[in-house]
């Protein structure tokens, strides 16, 4: 059975576009997965900040994917860790907090909760952090955790929301099917899945 499942992507090494960019079409090259929307993306200061014992290093480059899976939650795990191998990253020297060429976190996979050594989901830290939480509501507007809350109060329990700055939309990746309309008056984006429903932005007045 195929499951939905929400991935944040983000990287602050190289090419960060390029690199997150070419992370998607990864993704959607997986067997058992495949991508059905694509955030934009956003820039975001290093999360924890210095002043909160972080590490003084560029913005990072973030955007989240919806992506239909039949994989279970460890063998996805696997297969996000293996691209991001590919990409360069090194578990074993990189620093806890420190720079990425490519980091991959699965936040959500459908309604389950796993917790063991290797992996929790729901992510434990994405209610803590605004980065993550805003381009999720832009591919699962009105989405909820499995335990029921809401991701727009979360996100509004974290107000106010400073320096999370768009910078483009991937137009050209799966997934990205449908233009964003813009500004915070534009009406709530569709799934992937119901495009085929959606009204054409072209006839609205």
């Amino acid at each position: 059975m195929s499951e939905r499942v929400l991935l944040s992507l983000g990287s602050n090494v190289g090419d960060p576009l390029e690199t997150l960019t070419a992370a998607v079409y990864s993704l959607d090259d997986v067997d058992g997965l495949a991508v059905a929307d694509v955030s934009g993306v956003y820039e975001t200061p290093p999360w924890p900040p210095p002043e909160e014992g972080g590490i003084a290093q560029d913005p990072f480059y973030n955007l989240v994917v919806l992506a239909m899976t039949t994989l279970e939650p460890h063998a996805l795990l696997a297969e996000l860790q293996l691209i991001e191998t590919a990409f360069g990253r090194d578990r074993e020297r990189e620093v806890r907090w420190g720079p990425r060429t490519l980091d991959i976190d699965l936040l959500l996979h459908g309604d389950r909760e796993v917790d063991t050594v290797d992996l929790v989901v729901p992510h434990p830290r994405l209610t803590e952090r605004a980065f993550v939480l805003v381009p999720m509501l832009e591919v699962l507007p009105g989405g909820a955790l499995p335990d029921g809350r809401r991701l727009a109060p979360l996100l509004g329990a974290l107000a106010p929301v400073e320096g999370i700055e768009l910078v483009v939309r991937l137009d050209e990746v799966p997934g990205r099917r449908l233009a964003r309309p813009q500004g915070p008056s534009a009406p709530a984006a569709y799934l992937a899945e119901d495009v085929a429903d959606a009204p054409d932005e072209r006839e609205r007045p």
